[in-house]
């Protein structure tokens, strides 16, 4: 790239940042100061329509739209299963979860778990969990944005990679603090509709350069692979050994059931004034993403046909830049005007969506620190508190927890630098239906469900995710590791779903049975009604 093209793509990415800082400072100028219900839930305000391009800008993330694509383009058929998995997951959320959980919560997934148990623990256990999701896909969204700006600025040093995760975590606690949930809302909204247009324009020049035959684009797809006709076939990545084959499995749980435990999706659901409205949202939520994983299928292959599976890996071992890079090539090539334009447009794109995904999953946790940590240990008991400040606990602590998360999230980003944005967020998805999705679901579904139940889920499923997390492949004892340069992996697959997900439903269940303490028929009817028709629901 000239300097030319490096200064159009940057000044590109300049315009969205100022834009969005000026969304974020308007509307904190208007939000209600104090108020956790503004700063939380943007005052319930949003309609379908508006919450849904805010749910697909949300789960939309660097995972989506560079980590897939790459996935795809150096792993072909294999690839794929990230785009099947994270759209199949929105029926889980759509059929067992939406409704029920805007009824019976208020702000946090722990309001829905704590209703019908002692509060305290339970918050607090479900506050630690949504906080651990949120690190490991924050860390995700600073390892896409590194990759991006490193290929923008022709330089894939290590001093480039940490100013720009640094600076990418500055501003998501500035857009977190300042503008709150509204503010985080609209700049979705905006981010959704520019990666939509990005997206669709994308597919149809692919579709184009192939004159409209898809069957040509897999053939060249698999001839510049160097895979051969492989390359359309299942066990290139997940094939061969049991090790492959379990990963396949794991991932796949992982990926179906971790979307309905993400502290962040889950908070969407407060911004609507209505379970009716929530319901909608997912609706419109769905087709959108489902449409946006479909386009990510065509670019994938195309950038296996167009740029060729080794000049991505070339670039980008992990494959985070073949979307620009197929971009590039689309408009022209390097040096041409079209290319640069369209290069700079798409890399504008991508670092947009990187910004607001993680504003929006630094204030989910931020709320949870707030609202389900902070506030029990200050004896402040948010469902059943009457004053608006402590129901939510002090947005001046959501603040200062914005502050602290960004931080470490910035830390574990410069660690996690040479790993896929999709698989790092695979390893999110892993933790959220290891220990949020059980507890949700037990407490939603299972009348005799307890306290002990309630802790034994989280904590089952939690400890062992990270636990298998760190003694994987992942983090030492192979070349693309975090750590490289030893070796303490001892559990063998690289995503932890398999085991721990079985674990957190199998400990919330020996929990229950076990427990002394009985579960309150009256408390379950009550939440029950509450859940399934909105009565007494905020």
């Amino acid at each position: 790239m000239s300097t030319h093209h490096q200064t159009l793509a940057l000044a590109l990415c300049s315009v969205f940042v100022t834009v969005t800082l000026v969304i974020t400072t308007w509307v904190g100028r208007r939000r209600r100061k104090g108020s956790a219900e503004d700063f939380y839930t943007g005052g319930r305000m949003f309609s379908p329509l508006e919450n849904g391009f805010a749910i697909s800008g949300d789960y939309l993330s660097a995972a989506s739209f560079l980590g897939i694509s790459g996935l795809i383009a150096l792993n072909g058929y294999d690839g794929m299963l990230y785009s099947i998995g994270f759209l199949v997951a929105w029926l889980v959320v759509l059929m067992l979860v939406a409704e029920l959980v805007r009824n019976t919560g208020r702000f946090t997934l722990a309001d829905v778990v704590a209703a019908r148990m002692s509060e305290r623990p339970v918050r607090i256990a479900a506050g630690a969990s949504s906080v651990t999701v949120s690190i490991f896909y924050l860390v995700a969204q600073m390892v896409g944005a590194g990759s991006l700006v490193a290929l923008l600025l022709g330089d894939s040093g290590a001093l480039t990679r940490t100013l720009t995760v640094v600076g990418v975590g500055g501003l998501m606690v500035v857009y977190v603090t300042v503008g709150g949930m509204r503010a985080t809302t609209w700049i979705q909204i905006v981010k959704a509709m520019l990666l939509m247009a990005g997206a669709v324009a994308l597919t149809i020049m692919v579709v184009v350069r192939f004159d409209g035959d898809l069957g040509q684009m897999l053939t060249t797809a698999a001839h510049r692979s160097g895979h051969g006709m492989d390359f359309l076939a299942p066990g290139l990545a997940y094939g061969g050994s049991w090790t492959a084959r379990m990963d396949f499995i794991s991932l796949g749980l992982a990926l179906v059931l971790g979307t309905a435990g993400l502290p962040h999706i889950l908070s969407r659901f407060y911004t609507v004034p209505t379970a009716r409205s929530a319901r909608r949202s997912v609706v419109w939520s769905i087709g959108l993403i489902g449409a946006f994983y479909l386009m990510t299928i065509v670019l994938g292959f195309g950038a296996a046909a167009v740029v060729g599976s080794n000049a991505v890996r070339a670039s980008n071992a992990a494959g985070n830049t073949a979307i620009p890079l197929l971009a590039l090539d689309l408009g022209g090539g390097a040096g041409s005007t079209g290319g640069t334009v369209l290069f700079a447009v798409v890399a504008a794109v991508a670092f947009a969506t990187i910004l607001a995904v993680v504003a929006g999953i630094t204030l989910a946790s931020s709320i949870s620190v707030a609202h389900d940590l902070y506030a029990p240990m200050r004896g402040r008991h948010a469902v059943r508190a009457k004053d608006d400040t402590k129901q939510g606990g002090s947005p001046k602590v959501a603040r200062y927890a914005a502050v602290l998360i960004g931080g470490l999230a910035i830390g574990l980003g410069l660690l996690a630098q040479d790993l896929n944005v999709a698989f790092l967020v695979g390893l999110a998805f892993a933790v959220a239906a290891s220990a949020n999705l059980p507890a949700l679901l037990y407490s939603l579904f299972w009348s005799r469900f307890t306290t002990r139940g309630a802790l034994w889920a989280i904590y089952g499923g939690l400890i062992p995710a990270v636990v298998l997390v760190v003694f994987s492949p992942v983090v030492s004892g192979s070349p693309t590791a975090i750590v490289p340069g030893v070796d303490f992996s001892v559990f063998p697959l690289q995503n932890p779903g398999l085991v721990s997900v079985p674990l957190g439903f199998l400990m919330g269940w020996i929990g229950t049975v076990t427990s002394r303490e009985p579960a309150d028929p009256a408390i379950h009817a009550e939440t029950e009604v509450r859940s399934l028709t909105g009565a007494g629901a905020a």
